[in-house]
C-alpha cells in the first residue's frame, strides 16, 4: 500500500476504534509513517480472499487492545504462507534446458500466488468412480508395457505366468483367477507342490509351472458361468 492507502486504513481504524485517533499533527504524521513502514508490502485487497478492512475489523472485535500495524502485517504474512502451503508448482512452459528461465517462471508463479494475483495450483487427485465407456478398448490399443520379445525372453524364468498367459491367449480360462483347494494358493498366486507325508501332513512349498487339475476345473466352471462380454 502507498501512503494514501495506508492513510485510508488508519481512518477506517479510527472509525471503529476512536482510541487510535491522533489529533496532534505531529503524532498523526508519525503514526502514518509507522503504519506505512510496516504495511508498504501489504496489499489493500486481492482477488483471492484478502481484504485489509476485514482483517482490521476482525482484530478490533476479538482483541480489547488497540490494533497495531504489526497485527495487520502478521495476518498478511500468515495469509501468504497458507496460500503457498496449498500451492503445487506447475510444470513451467520454459525450456528445461534453460535453468535460468525455468527458475524464473517458477518464482513468478509462486510470487503471483503469494501476492493474491493467482489461485494456488493444487495436486491432481485420483478420482473414484466407474470406468469410462470404451476404456478397455483404449487400453487394448495401447498394448502391453512389456514388449513381446522381452516377454518371450522372460518366459523361462516365470513359467507359471507364461503358462497362464499362453492359456488366456488361446481362449482358455485364467486359472489364477480362482483359489486352489488342493494347495490352498490364493487368487493370483501360482500353485505349490504339496507332498503328503507318511503321517498325513502336507509339506513342500515350491511353485508349480502348471495349476493343479482341480483348480483348472474350477477356472473352467467360472469361465462358463461368466456373462459374455
Amino acid at each position: 500500500m502507498d501512503r494514501r492507502e495506508v492513510a485510508a486504513v488508519i481512518a477506517y481504524v479510527g472509525k471503529l476504534d476512536p482510541r487510535t485517533i491522533r489529533t496532534d499533527a505531529g503524532e498523526a504524521r508519525d503514526q502514518l509513517a509507522t503504519w506505512h513502514e510496516l504495511l508498504s508490502d501489504v496489499p489493500p485487497t486481492t482477488g483471492q480472499g484478502w481484504d485489509v478492512r476485514e482483517t482490521v475489523r476482525k482484530r478490533i472485535v476479538t482483541s480489547p487492545y488497540p490494533i497495531l500495524p504489526a497485527d495487520v502485517a502478521r495476518e498478511w504474512h500468515a495469509h501468504r504462507r497458507e496460500r503457498l502451503a496449498r500451492h503445487t508448482d506447475p510444470t513451467p512452459m520454459a525450456d528445461p534446458d534453460n535453468p535460468q528461465a525455468w527458475r524464473a517462471e517458477l518464482l513468478a508463479s509462486r510470487d503471483a500466488v503469494a501476492a493474491g494475483y493467482a489461485a494456488p495450483s493444487a495436486h491432481r487427485e485420483l478420482t473414484a468412480g466407474r470406468h469410462r465407456p470404451g476404456l478397455k478398448d483404449q487400453l487394448a490399443a495401447v498394448g502391453s508395457y512389456i514388449p513381446a520379445a522381452v516377454r518371450a525372453e522372460l518366459a523361462p524364468y516365470r513359467p507359471a505366468r507364461a503358462a497362464r498367459e499362453a492359456a488366456i491367449a488361446v481362449g482358455g480360462p485364467d486359472v489364477l483367477a480362482v483359489p486352489c483347494e488342493w494347495c490352498h494358493a490364493d487368487k493370483g498366486e501360482p500353485c505349490r507342490r504339496r507332498r503328503i507325508t507318511l503321517d498325513g501332513g502336507a509339506r513342500g512349498n515350491a511353485p508349480r509351472a502348471t495349476a493343479h487339475p482341480g483348480r483348472i476345473d474350477r477356472a473352467l466352471a467360472a469361465q462358463a458361468q461368466a456373462p459374455a462380454a
